[in-house]
Parts: structure tokens; sequence; C-alpha cells
């Protein structure tokens, strides 16, 4: 059975960070590099056309959408499928408590290691204000939107301002391997 995993928080939560420790520590995980339609940051998404949103969204290729700071957001199956045929652990991230049942249900033949990654609102704000993309206000309305997951919607949960990234990452790699120790 394939693998893969969801970092699940708010902005400023460490799903960035934390997924490059990941990587860094073994390759077999890689980020899962959402579609966006939008400006704003670039680096970590696979940027495209509206008009090719709706063709996925038409052949019902879309497992989760959102909007958020101007952008539209997508994880789609044909991505996905084409990382886990490569043997790939998926990394994805998202932050609306309706995405992980999307995710799930969409795609059930795929042993899923959900992670909460949190932090306190203060070390959030810090964060984002050190990232120097001059939308504080916005990304810490999204970290106040942002819930908590009910304690069966988490396999594993960090702070990551109490655990280093590599920290965070062995861990999650533990969480993976005891889900399925095939992997």
């Amino acid at each position: 059975m394939s693998s893969a995993v969801i970092l699940y928080g708010p902005p400023a939560s460490g799903k960035d960070t934390v997924t490059d420790a990941l990587t860094a520590a073994d390759s077999a995980y890689a980020l899962f590099r959402r579609l966006k339609v939008g400006s704003g940051r670039t680096g970590t998404y696979r940027m495209t056309t509206s008009d090719q949103i709706d063709a996925l969204r038409s052949s019902g290729e879309i497992l989760w959408e959102n909007a958020r700071y101007e952008a539209v957001y997508v994880v789609d199956r044909p991505e996905l499928n084409e990382m886990l045929s490569g043997r790939t652990i998926p990394v994805l991230h998202l932050g609306q408590v309706e995405s992980i049942d999307a995710i799930r249900t969409g795609v059930p033949e795929v042993q899923w290691t959900t992670v909460e990654l949190w932090c306190p609102r203060e070390v959030a704000e810090t964060r984002i204000r050190d990232r120097g993309t001059n939308d504080t206000a916005a990304r810490l309305a999204a970290w106040d939107a942002t819930d908590r997951l009910a304690p069966n919607q988490a396999d594993l949960r960090i702070d990551t301002s109490r655990h280093t990234p590599a920290e965070s990452a062995e861990m999650i790699r533990q969480a993976v391997e005891s889900q399925c120790p095939s992997t």
C-alpha cells in the first residue's frame, strides 16, 4: 500500500520548514506542489491558469480546492497519482479540516498519516513578519480561522515551537513507518 502524509496547520505552523527537513532526511518524501492561480508566493506551487483549473473541475480530477489570499489552490488527482506511482511519499500541506476527509475519501487506497502542526499565535506572528511578505494581517486572520483537529483526526500532533524541524521530521517518519511498516 502506498503512503502519503498530510501536514495540517495554520499559516506559519511550520509546514514548509518541516517538509524541507523531512525531504532532506529521507529522499522517499517529496512535497506535493498544489496548483495555484493567483499572485503571491510561487516557489512551492505549480502555477497554472483558471482555464486549466476549470478543465480539471469538469473532468472530476480535483480532490480539494480552496481560495485564500486572492488565489485558488488545488490538490489534483493526476499529480498525486504520478507521485504515488513513482513510489514517492507525497507530503500535502492543508489548512482546512474538511480537506482531510476530502483527500482521504478521494484516494482511499493510500495509507494516509495526518500530522497536525501547531505553534502559539505569537510565534506564528513572528514567523510571518520574518517572511517579509507584507500580508501579516491576512495570514493571522487565516491562523485564527484554522480549527484544531479533533483527537481522532490526527495521527500525530507536533508543536513546532517545541521541536526542531529535524525532530519533527523524525517523528513523522516514525509515524508513517508505524502505520505502514513496508514503507
